[in-house]
């Protein structure tokens, strides 16, 4: 709790360090050979969602590379914002790499219960050979639809004995009292489930408060 309170009055900037140091306790213990980089893979998401989650990226180190973006087969203003944000982030780390991928969007906004888990099913049936073949060190997402057929796949990689992959969830900032249908999700299948109102805090005592980090 105490750790908590101070983190979130750190600031933004505390999403970086809080990820930083558990990330460095987990893989201090799995890899022999010291890691300069963490390969991060990215779930973005129409609406609000890909600006709140390159916000957060802004607050990260270069280590965090290369990166892998995933959105959405019909996304084309995530293609538009990533672009840029990579762009102005290579004038301060000159060589920085990153990748954009598609898959078929899980979940349309109003869809049924029925369907969606159908278009769920058919995205991750894309997302299982990405993310086998990406083996990304950490899964950061904040709730668009694509991101759960995505760390499904990541959950598997370490069932199978592939590699584990830490999967963080950072709730919308719009998400004041209830979770969204993928935080409700992910709230049991994240390794750090983070919120940015205290009211979640509440409801749901996993969670990581940090105030608001975008």
């Amino acid at each position: 709790m105490a750790c908590s309170l101070i983190l979130a009055a750190l600031g933004g900037g505390c999403l970086a360090v809080f990820i930083g140091l558990r990330l460095w306790v987990v893989l201090h213990h799995r890899v022999v050979v010291p890691r300069k980089s963490l390969s991060l893979l990215v779930v973005a998401g129409s609406g609000g969602h890909t600006t709140e989650i390159l916000r957060l990226l802004a607050s990260l180190s270069n280590d965090y590379t290369p990166r892998h973006y995933i959105f959405a087969d019909t996304d084309e203003i995530s293609t538009h914002k990533i672009r840029s944000f990579e762009l102005e982030r290579a004038e301060r780390y000159p060589g920085t790499m990153y990748t954009t991928h598609r898959i078929p969007r899980s979940r349309e906004v109003r869809q049924s219960w029925l369907s969606s888990v159908l278009t769920t099913l058919y995205s991750l049936l894309y997302s299982l050979p990405l993310t086998f073949r990406l083996k990304p060190d950490l899964v950061l997402c904040n709730g668009p639809g694509t991101c759960v057929p995505v760390c499904l796949s990541a959950l598997l990689l370490g069932l199978l004995g592939v590699k584990k992959v830490i999967i963080v969830y950072v709730e919308s900032l719009c998400r004041v009292e209830t979770l969204s249908l993928s935080g409700k999700i992910l709230y049991f299948l994240s390794d750090y489930f983070i919120v940015q109102w205290p009211t979640l805090k509440e409801k749901y005592p996993k969670s990581v408060y940090l105030g608001r980090i975008v």
